[in-house]
């Protein structure tokens, strides 16, 4: 495996560099070891940056350290020597740097405020800590001051301020009562966070004189009270009843009732405000409202989102809580309060810093003599924070210089270092808010290889399983190790050994021989070093026989068997389980060495048996179904699947094949059809068994074909006609050699993702497919049709190269060939891919739009050349919409449309067009990218269509010999209206048809009184509108003329064309005697009522007020109370009276009868209640109510009219 790269001196330097930076030494966490190197000093305990103390207590300020020589400890206070010799408070504890301040035997805790910094020291360097500043912590008295009473009106807002002292560290602030109970908050009352107590609107039960705000200092333990603050709520109508008491009766008090308001913010003040805060801390935003009814609050981000998994509202959504900040939260929050009257926002404009923090801490360096390092000190902060280092303690510009040091920047680079080089480095980040103090040491050690693993340490595995062998070391330099088998062995090399860099040696399958001592030998120049280990490899333990599937009958005895196999050195153990859990607790269940036996078994033994077999290195397990069925009146054949081959033996060993036998087990009254052949790769896929191949059931032989370096187990399934057997034990391992690979991976394509670059694609070979170690894949390609040279790369572990600095979108040849560490794969086949498309550069050109119906077009184009697509060209895209109706002359939103045409088509269809429109339309070529530039836009018109049927058509007036249209034009006119055509016909009561008559009318008309027609008849309209290319669809409506009153007919008299009238003698039809008779005997008893109530109500003056009208109908009931009138004693016995009719263009007279409906109102709105009482008008409408819109009126019938008095 060749790879031809160009590596110049000066990279090739710093690649052996870095190589000599990573050989570092790591030391073993080995307390012995650890207890023998010298090591410079590491701070591994101090008190925290700020460290604010209790006053009444010691002052205890950590400082621990380590170190070999165990390092002493001095201090520093404000920046000079602190002499704890000469301050008889101050005390060192022994072995350690912590000091302690023992202000309980008078000492202040003021006087011991400052800044202190630990130093520990032994001869390899010094580390530091951080500047710790000592505090003590304040807990002050409120200031007194005289509270007046809050006077506030109902509704009104209220803010109780608690302003506590400023406490070291601030107080934790709540309100209470003066039964020290916590007073309730809500989305109306409630705690801002600066303490104070919020009202969006006072209530009457708010009035009370024991408002108090606590301040608690939990440092110190103690709580302090504010002075209780009144609140007096009064209401407007108490207030009212309070000042009318003490006015005249002229006086007059204008004060209003509560009033609704609109929600005002008590805090923030203002429309904007600023907010700044660090990184990694909770970010709190406020906002509280007035106003009524209670406002309601929500927060948005403007311009995002808020964070989904950190963002938390409390105090009843008025408070904003985002944890763990960062810069990204940075931006406005807007906080709105809405009520039924309106709202109001506030937008809070946060910025986010951050105080330094790591990206990458120095390290502790171990290192030999003569060997580089570096030590890397990367910080991140908002402002950007600012590196210095110092040596010991000391800042590096003033340390004792050191040969093998030089710093560069973020980075001290070291170089041939010696002992003498050893050295603790302090590395400080800082910005204005905070810093950041790290140590790291540098030690340079000269020691002789160590073996930290146990002499003669015995190792036990199972046979074909990996086997990891110890050999933990140290030394500086870095030794080297081999490892030797036996006493005089060679070293061990080889595919079969596993070499890692701590030192262990791994054996991936290790077999019987592999059985014995091995031995590791560490070496450096300082000396060398050897420790034996024992290996001992035993045989795997098998279950031989396993445990069968058993059908039992209820209340009878069954055993199942477990058999098992095992190296005699080990101690095997035997648990039998029931559905995965312990055995039942019962003495039917007995367990002997090799079964199990249910006696008397029931229903619930139903389940299934595992027998689990345990060693100190293996646990092996079989299971069985025992089913509990009935006794049947007679024994049946049990036909169940096979038991699993066993006694599985592999012979005639070669590298590409090998044969398998094996013995059939029972095949359960079902002969067994055919055996099916498993393998697992140990190697590459261990636990995964693959399909082999399949022989009949008379076969128990096989020669397998095998491939190159798999580590083989094979297993056998027999089959019947119930199923599938379990599969026999697996078979021995056997291990085939490596060899070139056979194969190359399939699937090879080349696909552009950029218009620079070309994605090489395969799918990778399997594990056994790889035939050996070290499996790659050499991919190469060349330009096509350009005499050029195949480029090549080698790749490890993946299955896409990306080539970049192609040319836009042309043809590659690729080939993608396996190799491994014994050699290639047979030459591959050559596949042509494309480099990545762009977007195509032109627009198709020379558009022309052929119309070829008012909802059809055609359009054409030239196709763009084939260099300008620049990319697979998919088709041809046609955007068109509508700009505006002709007809109309208005302009709607535009709507475009999309027609995309496949492949290299130069023309298309452009269906479902509005007829009469002006249309726009561009064409634009597609790729695998994209859309290329549209062509100029097109503009074409449709022509005149068919209109739609009018909107609507409306039926109304109706006299005896006319009817009243109106309608709408139609929705879409799709053209220009020339007129509109009317069609009508009358139809019989047997629904059949008369003639049809045709009117015309002008397009400008939207109504029409249709004259001279039959009265009493139904009528069928036929209505559409007609431009010049034709007519559209119609629309139908019925509508029927009224009836005569006198009930006589009456001759059409036409203008121009005469239609024929029904002519029906109303006199002579069955329904209406019947009708007749029925208002007659209504009459009857209507007279009967009027007569018994003139009895008991007094006289009904009637004829009084006929006298007093021109027209002598019956006047309606009172509407006081729902009688009649009274009659005089003269007129009793008269029938009521009506008044004649007299038509428009005829005169007919009509004689009295009382048989007649027409004198009575023709029957209209007049009912009897349940008493017999007459409801509603006496006498009825002079005309009938004219049929509305485009509703069908019902002919007179009888049923209609019985209706009308029911």
């Amino acid at each position: 495996m060749m790879k031809k790269k160009n590596i110049s001196a000066s990279k090739a330097s710093l690649v052996l560099f870095l190589c000599q930076m990573v050989s570092a030494l790591d030391v073993p966490l080995d307390s012995k070891l650890l207890e023998e190197l010298l090591q410079p000093p590491t701070i591994i305990q101090q008190s925290p940056k700020d460290y604010i103390v209790d006053p009444r207590e010691n002052i205890v300020i950590q400082c621990e350290a380590k170190g070999k020589p165990p390092p002493s400890f001095s201090w520093t206070r404000n920046g000079t020597h602190f002499d704890i010799d000469k301050d008889a408070l101050v005390t060192m504890k022994p072995n350690s740097g912590t000091l302690v301040v023992n202000i309980m035997n008078g000492g202040k805790a003021e006087a011991y405020e400052g800044v202190y910094q630990c130093t520990a020291r032994n001869e390899r360097g010094a580390a530091i800590s951080n500047n710790i500043v000592i505090r003590p912590s304040r807990s002050p008295l409120w200031t007194k001051e005289k509270l007046e009473p809050n006077h506030v009106r109902e509704g009104d807002s209220l803010v109780l301020h608690c302003r506590p002292p400023v406490g070291l560290p601030p107080p934790i602030i709540f309100w209470m009562d003066n039964a020290f109970q916590r007073l309730p908050q809500s989305e109306r009352v409630s705690q801002g966070l600066n303490g104070d107590l919020y009202f969006s609107n006072v209530q009457p039960e708010d009035t009370r004189e024991d408002y108090i705000c606590y301040a608690r200092f939990n440092h110190t333990q103690t709580i302090q009270q504010k002075q209780p603050i009144s609140v007096k709520v009064f209401s407007m109508d108490s207030l009212n009843d309070t000042i009318a008491a003490n006015l005249s009766d002229t006086d007059i008090y204008g004060a209003k009732p509560v009033t609704e308001r609109q929600p005002v913010l008590l805090t923030p003040t203002g429309s904007t405000s600023t907010k700044v805060e660090l990184r990694g801390n909770v970010l709190l935003l406020e906002c509280i409202a007035a106003g009524l009814p209670t406002p309601v609050i929500r927060w948005i981000k403007e311009g995002g989102e808020l964070p989904a998994n950190r963002t938390f509202f409390e105090n009843f959504k008025k408070t904003l809580k985002i944890i763990d900040v960062s810069e990204a939260d940075s931006g406005n929050y807007k906080c709105i309060a809405r009520n039924t009257l309106g709202s109001a926002h506030h937008v809070i404009s946060v910025t986010v810093k951050a105080a330094p923090y790591w990206i990458t801490a120095p390290r502790n360096l171990v290192l030999s003599p003569g060997e580089d390092g570096t030590l890397i000190c990367r910080a991140n902060g908002n402002p950007k924070p600012d590196i210095t280092w110092l040596a010991n303690g000391v800042p590096i510009a003033i340390a004792p210089e050191d040969p093998s040091r030089k710093v560069d920047g973020d980075t001290i680079i070291f170089s041939h270092v010696q002992e003498r080089s050893s050295a603790v480095y302090q590395c400080n980040a800082s910005n204005e808010y905070g810093y950041l103090l790290a140590n790291a040491f540098v030690n340079v050690l000269a020691e002789p290889p160590r073996i930290l693993t146990p002499a003669n340490k015995l190792y036990q595995v199972i046979a074909d399983s990996p086997a990891l062998l110890d050999c933990a070391y140290f030394g500086s330099p870095k030794p080297e190790i081999e490892w030797f088998k036996g006493v005089k062995g060679s070293i061990l090399r080889g595919n079969e050994y596993v070499f890692h860099d701590n030192g262990t040696l791994e054996i991936p399958v290790a077999q019987k021989d592999s059985t014995g001592t091995y031995t590791c030998v560490a070496r450096n120049e300082l000396g060398k070093i050897q420790n034996e280990v024992q290996l001992e490899v035993k045989d795997p333990t098998m279950i031989i026989k396993q445990p069968e599937y058993k059908v039992i009958q209820r209340y009878g005895q069954v055993s199942f068997e477990c058999i098992i196999k095992h190296d005699p050195t080990l101690l095997p153990t035997v648990v039998w389980l029931k559905d995965n859990d312990e055995l039942p607790d019962d003495e039917r269940f007995l367990v002997g060495k090799d079964n199990l036996t249910i006696m008397n078994v029931t229903d619930k033994d139903d389940g299934t048996y595992t027998c689990v077999v345990n060693t100190t290195l293996d646990s092996v397990s079989a299971s069985a179904v025992l089913t509990v069925v009935a006794a049947p009146p007679t024994p049946a054949i049990i036909y169940a699947r096979p038991n699993p081959p066993f006694d599985l033996e592999l012979t005639g060993q070669l590298e590409r094949s090998i044969e398998l036998s094996w013995v059939p087990g029972d095949e359960n009254n079902s002969p067994i059809t055919n055996f099916v052949i498993e393998f697992e790769d140990g190697l590459h896929e261990p636990g995964v068994w693959h399909y082999q191949t399949e022989v009949p059931g008379t076969q128990t032989t096989v020669q397998l074909k095998l491939s190159p370096y798999v580590n083989y187990s094979f297993r056998v399934i027999a089959v019947n006609e119930i199923g599938r057997s379990q599969p026999s034990e697996p078979s021995e391992q056997y291990l085939t050699k490596s060899a070139n690979p056979d194969e190359n991976p399939s699937n090879v394509q080349g696909i552009g993702s950029e218009p620079d670059n070309l994605v090489i694609t395969w799918e990778s070979l399997k594990g056994f497919q790889s035939n050996g170690p070290g499996l790659q894949y050499k991919v190469s390609w060349r330009q096509k049709d350009v005499d050029d040279e195949w480029t090549s790369v080698i790749v490890a572990n993946v299955s896409k190269y990306i080539v970049s600095g192609t040319p836009t979108f042309v043809p590659y040849e690729i080939k993608v060939q396996a190799l491994n560490d014994l050699g290639y794969a047979p030459e591959p086949l050559e596949v042509i891919g494309h480099s990545g498309e762009d977007l195509p550069m032109v627009a198709p050109g020379n558009v022309q739009v052929h119309v070829i119906n008012s909802t059809l077009a055609k359009v054409h184009w030239d196709p763009v050349p084939p260099k300008t697509v620049r990319g697979h060209l998919q088709g041809y895209k046609v955007y068109y919409w509508k700009v505006q109706s002709l007809s109309r002359r208005n302009r709607r939103h535009v709507e475009k449309k999309i027609l995309t045409f496949r492949g290299n088509k130069t023309f298309g269809m452009l269906p479902g067009l509005e007829p009469y429109s002006s249309y726009k339309l561009n064409v634009r070529v597609v790729n695998g990218k994209g859309e290329g530039p549209a062509s100029p836009d097109k503009v074409f018109k449709t022509p005149e269509g068919v209109p739609s049927s009018p909107s609507f058509l409306k039926i109304t007036n109706p006299t005896l010999d006319s009817l009243t249209l109106e309608w709408g034009s139609p929705t879409h006119p799709n053209g220009v209206l020339t007129s509109y055509i009317l069609k009508f016909q009358p139809i019989n009561n047997t629904h059949e048809l008369g003639p049809l008559v045709e009117i015309r009318i002008p397009a400008n008309e939207s109504s029409l009184i249709l004259k001279n027609l039959n009265y009493s008849t139904r009528y069928k309209f036929y209505f559409n509108a007609q431009t010049s290319v034709g007519s559209g669809s119609q629309i139908t409506e019925e509508a029927v003329t009224i009836m005569d009153e006198a009930g006589i007919l009456r001759p059409a008299v036409g203008a121009g064309k005469a239609m024929a009238s029904r002519q029906v003698d109303i006199a002579t039809q069955g329904w209406f005697i019947g009708l007749m008779c029925a208002v007659a005997l209504l009459i009857l008893i209507l007279l009967i009522v009027c007569f018994i109530r003139r009895n008991k109500g007094g006289k009904y003056p009637v004829k009084e007020k006929e006298d007093a009208h021109a027209d002598p109908e019956i006047q309606p009931m009172k509407e006081d109370d729902g009688t009649f009138g009274e009659y005089s004693d003269a007129e009793d016995h008269k029938p009521l009276k009506k008044g004649s009719r007299t038509p428009s263009d005829r005169t007919v007279k009509k004689e009295d009868s009382d048989d007649s409906l027409v004198d009575y109102g023709e029957g209209v709105n007049g009912q009897f209640n349940e008493d017999g009482s007459f409801i509603g008008q006496y006498s009825g409408k002079k005309e009938k109510e004219p049929a509305e819109g485009n509703e069908s009126s019902e002919a007179p019938s009888p049923v209609n009219a019985m209706n009308s008095f029911v």
